[in-house]
């Protein structure tokens, strides 16, 4: 039992699990859940109490039971208690404090980040306005490399996502042209596929490929389909660079994506064995968002931005070179507006990186939300002041795929220009060997002969 006192009155919170879930910012999908505080006193109330909590209870009090989830079991036994130790003595008030303080550098965050739990990250994060979220995240530096080098201080990449309604080769072509000659794709060139098609799926695989292959671009490939069907294409001898999972944070949720630990474990040596990175080995590339646990009946009274913490957990697991949270992808009953989804991308940005991910963000809403697009100009504003590793790149920033709103590779060049971010190194030189950019990282006028014009140009329907 949990208790505090506000305006007089007293409250009382059953257990740890509800005391979390009252705890947080008001949001749909936690009042579709039942779970949500029933007032803004109570939930200040509820910040009070979680405040006194001591980290420690996060190992004793499971908020999803170590017998029922393998997500659990992977928290408690992988936790690294020589890495606790500097703030086992905390509570969650006290972690706020020392997170904000100078002697939380970016070295320390590092040397702690295995022994901070998803929940121990969620509950702090109930406690932190938005600029706390934002200058804790800006110090935590998560480097990872396959064939280029991403997360360096003052660094952005973009994954350039050329989708298409109807997986057409040249389609995908033009929008990955148009998306290379603004200079996006340090992240990855990947693909949402429309079709489940194996040989279609091997097409998309073959072509974002040969493009990488025949301009010697220091990135990686992906098409995004089902874990299954990347083992199936790497048995049939594909050229898959980074496999590809949406996760979440509960077992029950991630069976529902018909995936479990040990398939997950298989794919990344499956990559592995391929040996086709340059500089890293991180194979795997991970999606999430807050709601994937509650759409599914699985979250177990759970908030839903707890939930998405613990997802975290799966993907650290892996060593990914990429995790992002598509944070307004579900739709409004999870995340209902403007306000809800830019507050939800900066928890997530934060506690992704207090875990140690390398988390980008997908900076979007569906067409059914109460958001619209400086909704989004605001949040990517945010997130790429607080470090942000990538962000998403769509033709106009309208996936007509996937039919939600998204950033353009206009957006990255605005947040680049506005803060002096730059691509990822090896990127930024392949950029002005091919002219697309001068020496000081900025767009050249394109010539018709550019040889990726001429590319597409040879391109066949």
């Amino acid at each position: 039992m949990y208790q505090a006192t506000l305006s007089r009155r007293s409250y009382r919170f059953s257990d740890l699990r509800q005391l979390m879930a009252k705890a947080s910012p008001a949001r749909s999908g936690d009042y579709l859940a039942e779970v949500a505080a029933d007032s803004a006193e109570e939930r200040m109330a509820a910040r009070i109490a979680l405040a006194e909590v001591p980290l420690k209870t996060f190992l004793q009090q499971l908020l999803v039971p170590y017998e029922q989830d393998e997500v659990t079991r992977l928290i408690i036994d992988s936790h690294d208690a020589l890495a606790f130790a500097p703030i086992s003595h905390l509570t969650v008030g006290d972690f706020r404090d020392w997170l904000l303080s100078e002697q939380a550098d970016s070295a320390m965050l590092a040397q702690v980040a295995a022994g901070i739990t998803p929940e121990m990250a969620a509950a702090v994060s109930k406690l932190m306005r938005n600029q706390d979220l934002i200058l804790v995240a800006k110090k935590c530096r998560v480097i990872t490399r396959f064939r280029n080098t991403i997360g360096l201080p003052g660094h952005l990449s973009v994954r350039l996502q050329p989708n298409h309604p109807t997986d057409s080769l040249q389609g995908i072509a033009a929008s990955m042209l148009d998306g290379l000659l603004y200079g996006s794709g340090d992240a990855v060139v990947g693909i949402n596929p429309a079709s489940d098609s194996l040989p279609l799926l091997e097409k998309l695989n073959d072509m974002l490929d040969d493009v990488i292959q025949r301009f010697a671009i220091p990135t990686q490939s992906c098409v995004l389909t089902h874990v299954t069907n990347t083992l199936r294409l790497i048995e049939r001898g594909a050229p898959v660079d980074l496999v590809f999972q949406s996760i979440a944070g509960t077992e029950a949720a991630n069976a529902g994506f018909g995936i479990n630990l040990a398939l997950l474990a298989e794919a990344q040596q499956a990559a592995l064995s391929l040996n086709r990175g340059t500089l890293g080995n991180n194979v795997m590339y991970f999606e999430t968002g807050q709601g994937s646990c509650l759409s599914s009946n699985a979250h177990h009274g759970v908030d839903q931005q707890t939930c998405e913490a613990r997802a975290y957990a799966v993907a650290r697991h892996f060593s990914p070179l990429l995790v992002n949270t598509v944070v307004g992808f579900i739709g409004p009953e999870y995340l209902y507006d403007g306000k809800q989804i830019i507050r939800a991308g900066l928890e997530d940005h934060f506690c992704g990186k207090l875990l140690g991910l390398p988390l980008g963000c997908d900076v979007c809403y569906t067409n059914h939300a109460e958001a619209d697009q400086d909704d989004m100009d605001t949040l990517l504003t945010l997130l790429a002041t607080a470090g942000l590793t990538f962000l998403i790149g769509v033709p106009g920033a309208d996936d007509i795929m996937l039919n939600y709103q998204s950033t353009s590779f206009h957006d990255a060049l605005y947040i680049r220009e506005l803060l002096g971010l730059k691509h990822a190194p090896e990127f930024a030189d392949w950029l002005t060997k091919m002219h697309i950019t001068d020496d000081l990282g900025r767009l050249r006028d394109t010539a018709a002969n550019h040889p990726l014009l001429l590319a597409l140009q040879g391109e066949q329907p």
